[in-house]
């Protein structure tokens, strides 16, 4: 009996959904830092900041791509 592929192989747009999950979770212990300071911020506010503006982009990339494979709303 074949086995279906796995959900991210049919539908691979939705591995950018782990770009938030690893800006957010798995790059914590690397940017947790104050020094360098940018913009007068620290360096994990700023990091945070960016990952907070880029998680709407990769849902709207992941909603996009479901919509061009016709498993959006019509």
């Amino acid at each position: 009996m074949i086995k279906p592929p796995p959900p991210w192989a049919r539908r691979p747009h939705l591995l950018y959904l782990l770009v938030p999950f690893v800006l957010y979770i798995g790059a914590l212990p690397f940017v947790n830092r104050v020094e360098p300071v940018l913009l007068g911020l620290p360096f994990l506010f700023v990091w945070l900041l960016a990952a907070t503006l880029l998680t709407p982009v990769a849902v709207w990339l992941t909603w996009r791509g479901d919509r061009k494979g016709g498993r959006g709303h019509e």
